[in-house]
């Protein structure tokens, strides 16, 4: 390939493109061995497979060149995929590989730790399955004459027969932890608002894919309903979260010092959620 021409700049690493917000930074320590799968489908035109030796890891990429005027990183279920300037060498490019390494590694550890994730088996909808409340898993029984929940045994009995259909079970459970969710998520909303002395508008459940609440600056919440999976600290960790932001709707020094003062324990619960977003709860 040519060199570029003198008066070009040199390019930049868009570290735009580095960040994976449902996940944290990755912890400290030697890079695990990670290698990208090759795609089984055939690469799109204008995209090369290389693959490039860093000590005792070897890495494989994507190399595609636009007309961009920086070097950009990104990561997903492929693997990893270089986007760079036309007029950049190669030599350019794998130093900054080198340069970004650390972050490259622990990035595809953590999509293969996801892959793996999504990979454990599904709720079988069926008498005896066992679904995590509150922290907690419950066994979900068929036959009975009406729907009640003992919390101390921790079995849902649901009015079904033995051999419902797994779709009926699945909606069944699903419309039970949803209003438990209601139920328990406005108990906590109200025990919570007094200590800041705040008062929230309205809330209702949600189902994203990428966040567990959010606020209005005039007082609407939402909750994730998944929630009612964790144990209750994390659900009273995301509840004075949200009506912190009706005192501080940003995330400054000042707004985690008001979280802080009703929820104390609140770095716990955030690195529990940041360890397992929404998409990685049990599958439903």
């Amino acid at each position: 390939m040519q060199k570029p021409p003198p008066s070009r700049p040199s390019a930049a690493l868009d570290n735009r493109q580095l960040d994976l917000p449902l996940f944290g930074a990755p912890a400290p320590g030697a890079p695990p061995s990670v290698n990208a799968v090759p795609p089984a489908a055939p690469l799109p035109d204008g995209v090369k497979l290389r693959t490039l030796a860093l000590g005792a890891q070897t890495l494989q990429y994507r190399l595609r060149r636009s007309a961009r005027r920086s070097i950009g990183f990104s990561i997903d279920g492929t693997g990893l995929t270089i986007t760079a300037p036309r007029w950049v060498t190669l030599a350019d490019i794998e130093t900054a590989i080198a340069e970004k390494q650390r972050w490259i590694f622990a990035k595809l550890s953590e999509w293969q730790t996801r892959v793996e994730q999504r990979a454990l088996p599904r709720i079988e909808w069926s008498d005896g399955a066992q679904v995590p409340y509150l922290g907690k898993p419950v066994r979900v029984t068929l036959g009975a004459a009406e729907l009640s929940f003992d919390a101390t045994a921790r079995v849902l009995a649901l009015p079904l027969p033995p051999h419902a259909d797994p779709q009926q079970i699945k909606d069944r459970v699903q419309g039970w932890l949803q209003h438990e969710a209601t139920r328990i998520f406005g108990e906590r909303l109200r025990a919570y608002a007094p200590k800041l002395g705040v008062e929230f508008r309205s809330y209702a459940l949600s189902s994203a894919a990428t966040r567990w609440g959010s606020c209005s600056s005039d007082g609407r919440i939402r909750l994730n309903w998944r929630l009612i999976h964790f144990p209750l600290s994390i659900v009273d960790y995301v509840v004075a979260h949200e009506l912190a932001h009706l005192r501080e709707m940003n995330h400054s020094p000042r707004f985690w010092k008001t979280v802080e003062s009703i929820f104390p324990e609140f770095r716990e619960a955030r690195k529990a959620l940041r360890q397992h977003p929404p998409e990685l709860v049990p599958a439903m």
